[in-house]
C-alpha cells in the first residue's frame, strides 16, 4: 500500500481539527457524515456512551428507491431525510454536525439541508 495522498492528508488533518471541539452527547449526539467516491454514509453517535444510535447510507435499498436519479447530490440529499426521520422516531431533536473534514458543499451540506428538512436542529 502507498502512502496516503496531500488531498487526504489535509482532510485527516481538519477532521483531527474539529473533533478536537466536537463531542455528541445523550442531549445532543452527533451526526457524522462520511463521503466516498460512490456512496454517503450518515450516522448519528452518542460518544458519552460509543454507541451509533442511527445510521443511513445511499448504498441500503430504502434511499434508493426514494431517488431514481443518478444524481449524487440528490441521494445525499435523501440521506439526510432518512437520517433525520430515523433519529427524530428514536426521539433525537437536536444533533451537532460532523462535517467529518470534509468542505460544507456539495454532498455534505446537501445531507444537512436534507436532515434539517426532516426537523433534526443544528
Amino acid at each position: 500500500m502507498g502512502s496516503l495522498s496531500q488531498k487526504t492528508q489535509a482532510r485527516l488533518k481538519r477532521k483531527k481539527r474539529i473533533r478536537k471541539k466536537l463531542i455528541g452527547s445523550a442531549d445532543r449526539p452527533r451526526l457524522c457524515v462520511f463521503r466516498s467516491a460512490k456512496h454517503i454514509y450518515a450516522q448519528v453517535i452518542d460518544d458519552s456512551r460509543g454507541q451509533t444510535l442511527v445510521a443511513a447510507s445511499s448504498a441500503e435499498k430504502a434511499v434508493r428507491d426514494k431517488v431514481e436519479s443518478k444524481n449524487k447530490v440528490a441521494d445525499a440529499n435523501a440521506v439526510g431525510q432518512v437520517i433525520g426521520q430515523r433519529a427524530m422516531e428514536k426521539g433525537v431533536k437536536q444533533v451537532v454536525f460532523d462535517r467529518n473534514g470534509f468542505l460544507y458543499h456539495g454532498r455534505i451540506k446537501a445531507v444537512s439541508e436534507g436532515a434539517r428538512k426532516a426537523g433534526l436542529k443544528f
